[in-house]
């Protein structure tokens, strides 16, 4: 996501003086396509950079770019704007924010819910947390990242959004998969399965962007399955902070664990699929 978002970015002519990033094959192919600088440490980029946007794996990634060391973000950082667009735990966003903001910064959070092929067009869905005065600077450079673009609230708001949104969109994804394993399994045309739930109530945007895809095991990744794991987890600790139980969201989770332990979690989310086909992996010990 962030080499698509600063590919566009650079279509753009934003100049993008450095970059970072932990696989240092990637940062070069990026940093020739973009003519920037590759960064050492993440301590590297805010002397050069006014705004510096970062997209991570998980919490734990988040939390070490903005730990209180010499290789962090935070070192030379007054006077830079953060602008974070991973799927973390709201608690996270609000304590990079704090963090920021002890060494003079401003972060935002910028939760994208899109794939890579919006961050390379420049049509992310972007939902924004933090200070209002911090998005409205960063507005115009947020607008052309997007091409819907919501200011949520207060740090840690927009996260709980992203985390309910994608909390639905698994369940979703789990739920297709469930009605075209069991429509195989009944000897049904699967084509003309999708096509009725297209009709009905059925239908999904999950169904028109994942129903091929499972049915034909094309798994290619745009939303990794261990990244709905880890965003369903988000949501079920949210939940649980709530004293609210979600069994549909709990037990999607489980199913997004399972495909982690049979090996199958760097897949897209449609590989769900592989464990609701009798001919699949629905049988499979994990």
């Amino acid at each position: 996501m962030g080499a698509n978002i600063a590919l566009r970015l650079h279509d753009l002519g934003y100049p993008i003086p450095s970059i970072y990033d932990i696989d240092t094959a990637a940062a070069l192919r990026l940093a020739a396509q973009t003519g920037s600088a590759v960064a050492a440490f993440p301590s590297d980029l805010p002397p050069l950079c006014e705004i510096v946007l970062t997209v991570v794996s998980d919490d734990a990634a988040m939390l070490r770019l903005f730990a209180d060391d010499d290789r962090s973000l935070l070192r030379e950082a007054s006077g830079r704007t953060f602008v974070n667009c991973a799927t973390v735990a709201p608690s996270t966003h609000i304590e990079v924010e704090r963090r920021a903001r002890a060494a003079g910064a401003d972060a935002i959070e910028a939760c994208m819910a899109s794939s890579i092929v919006q961050a390379r067009e420049g049509s992310l869905f972007l939902m924004v947390g933090g200070s209002r005065e911090v998005f409205d600077r960063c507005a115009p450079l947020l607008g052309d990242m997007s091409s819907s673009l919501l200011y949520i609230g207060e740090a840690g708001r927009a996260a709980q959004l992203k985390a309910l949104v994608n909390m639905v969109m698994n369940a979703n994804t789990a739920a297709l998969a469930e009605g075209l394993g069991l429509a195989d399994a009944l000897g049904l045309d699967l084509q003309l399965v999708l096509d009725v739930f297209a009709r009905t109530g059925a239908d999904s945007r999950v169904r028109a962007t994942d129903g091929a895809d499972m049915i034909a095991r094309d798994h290619e990744t745009y939303f990794s399955a261990e990244h709905a794991a880890k965003d369903s987890g988000i949501a079920l600790r949210l939940a649980h902070a709530a004293d609210l139980r979600l069994p549909v969201a709990e037990a999607t989770h489980q199913q997004y664990e399972r495909l982690q332990r049979l090996g199958l979690g760097a897949l897209d989310k449609s590989a769900i699929s592989e464990l609701t086909f009798r001919s699949r992996h629905a049988d499979d010990d994990a």
